[in-house]
This record gives C-alpha cells, sequence and structure tokens, in this order.
C-alpha cells in the first residue's frame, strides 16, 4: 500500500485509516508510527501557537477595552458621586427652608399679635387723649374764667361780661332743692336766679351744663332759672319782670304743663339742638341743681 507521507496532494484522512488499519491488524511499520507521533506534535504545537496567539489577541483587546472605558466609567462614577452630592445638598437646603419658612410663620403670627396689641393701645390712648383733650378745654376755661373774675366775683363764681355766675353743682353735685328753695339760696348768696338776656349767655349756660351732667336722664339733669309763669299760665316772665318772647329755646312740645302746676323752667343741655334746652316743671316737686347770677364788683 502506497504511504500517504509521501503524497502532498493525497487525501490525509484516507492515509490516516490506512495507517491506522495498519496497526490494528498487526501490520505494524515503525517508520509510520514516528511519522504519525511527528506529525501529531507538530498540529499541538500548531494548536499551541494558535491558541497563544489568539490569547495575546484577547488579552490586548481586553487591555484596550479597558483603556477606553476606563476614563468613562471613571468620570460616570464622579458624575454619580456629584449628583448624589448635589441630591444631598438639595435635601439639606430643602430641610433648612422648610425649618426658615416654620419661622417666618411663627414670626409673622407674633407681629399679627403685637399688631393688634398696638391697635387695642392705640384706640386706648386714643380714647385717653380725647379725655385729656376734653380736661384741657375745661381747664382752659376754669383758667380764663377764673383770671376774668378775679377781684370781680366770689370764690367759686364764674364771670362772664359784667355778671357773676354760681352753679349749685359746683359746691355739690347731690344736693338738689326745688325752684322756691333755689331761689331763696341765691338770694342768701346776694344774687338772683339767673336771668338769660342773649344768645352769648346763653350758650355759656348750655356749655357748662354739658360738663356737669349726673345722669343720662335728661330731663334729671336740668338747672332751675329764674322763668316762670306762676302769676299767669302761659306767661312767661323773668324774675327781672321781663316777658320770655324766644320761643326757640324750649326743647320740642315744651312748655307743657303736662302735670299742672309746671311753672318754673328748667335749662339742659341738648345734643340735638343747642338752642332748644328748656322745659317746664313742677316748682314745688322737682328737685335739680340751681343756677344764680349777680353783677360784678
Amino acid at each position: 500500500m502506497e504511504s500517504s507521507l509521501k503524497g502532498t496532494n493525497g487525501n490525509e484522512a484516507t492515509s490516516f485509516r490506512e495507517m491506522f488499519g495498519q496497526v490494528s491488524t498487526g501490520g505494524y511499520n515503525f517508520s509510520n508510527y514516528r511519522m504519525v507521533i511527528l506529525c501529531l506534535g507538530l498540529l499541538n504545537a500548531v494548536l499551541l501557537i494558535t491558541a497563544v496567539a489568539i490569547g495575546i489577541n484577547c488579552a490586548r483587546v481586553k487591555e484596550d477595552s479597558l483603556h477606553i472605558s476606563h476614563p468613562t466609567a471613571a468620570q460616570l462614577i464622579s458624575e454619580l458621586a456629584d449628583l448624589r452630592s448635589n441630591h444631598s445638598d438639595m435635601i439639606e437646603a430643602e430641610v433648612e427652608a422648610k425649618a426658615t419658612l416654620q419661622r417666618a410663620i411663627k414670626s409673622h403670627e407674633q407681629l399679627k399679635v403685637k399688631i393688634e396689641q398696638l391697635k387695642t393701645n392705640n384706640d386706648v390712648f386714643q380714647r385717653q387723649m380725647e379725655a385729656l383733650r376734653a380736661e384741657k378745654t375745661n381747664l382752659q376755661v376754669n383758667m380764663s374764667a377764673l383770671e376774668g373774675s378775679c377781684g370781680r366775683c366770689l370764690p367759686g363764681w364764674i364771670f362772664l361780661n359784667s355778671s357773676c355766675y354760681f352753679f349749685s353743682y359746683t359746691e355739690s353735685s347731690t344736693v338738689k332743692k326745688n325752684w322756691p328753695d333755689s331761689r331763696a339760696d341765691c338770694i342768701r348768696r346776694g344774687s338772683d336766679l339767673i336771668v338769660i338776656d342773649d344768645q352769648e349767655e346763653q350758650k355759656f349756660v348750655s356749655s357748662s351744663i354739658d360738663n356737669m351732667r349726673t345722669a343720662r336722664n335728661v330731663w334729671e339733669n336740668g338747672f332751675w332759672i329764674g322763668l316762670t309763669d306762676r302769676d299767669e299760665e302761659g306767661k312767661w316772665m323773668w324774675i327781672n319782670n321781663v316777658t320770655e318772647v324766644e320761643q326757640r329755646y324750649w326743647m320740642p312740645g315744651e312748655p307743657n304743663n303736662l302735670h299742672q302746676g309746671e311753672d318754673c323752667a328748667v335749662a339742659v343741655y341738648s345734643n340735638n339742638n343747642p338752642w332748644e334746652t328748656r322745659y317746664d316743671a313742677r316748682c314745688n316737686v322737682a328737685k335739680l341743681h340751681w343756677i344764680c347770677e349777680t353783677q360784678s364788683r
């Protein structure tokens, strides 16, 4: 049988089968065996070289891949760390913002309470200021009256023009008398009940009474004056025998002699009309304050 080792273009598979066939059938050929061993060694060497070459190429590819991907991975890791840091900072900022907002809300509520307190205090101060202004006005009026009456009127009397006036309220806010007893007290003081001659005197009496009210009821805050119709019903005469002709000073519906015997005039203060400040009352029954008048010295 022709050996396959001598042919270069023959079929290797057929040659190997033939050689192995010879070995298995006892046709042992030692030279052929060595050739087989040599071929197998060469084949193993080729396979080893090929494997090594493939391994080297794989290692180079892997190294190149690592060289390429490592900076990208490092950048991604750095960016991730930055994002985590920024996220943590944002959470801290959010917590701080919430705390700041809560403090601002609390401060706002406290400020509202303080503003309400200031408004209340301001209202109180305003009322006190108004009271002080009224008191100042009264003091100025009293000082002017005292300065004007100094040496002209007795202590406790008020000077106006050429007359001195005594309001019983200034001596006692509780002592009240009927009309005859009031007139007797004025006479005892060297004067008589007031006679109102003009608008200035009317305004003076009205404003003075306004500062001497003791009750809410207008009828209880009156002062006896020297005007009566005791001698002739409906004919009102001053105690100096001068007939009263001014009807505008009477309150609406007055004088009305409502209970019969309402023959004496009373002066009051009116919020509605400063001129309508008189009504008639029962001379011997009603007890009120009174106003005396006398000529100055």
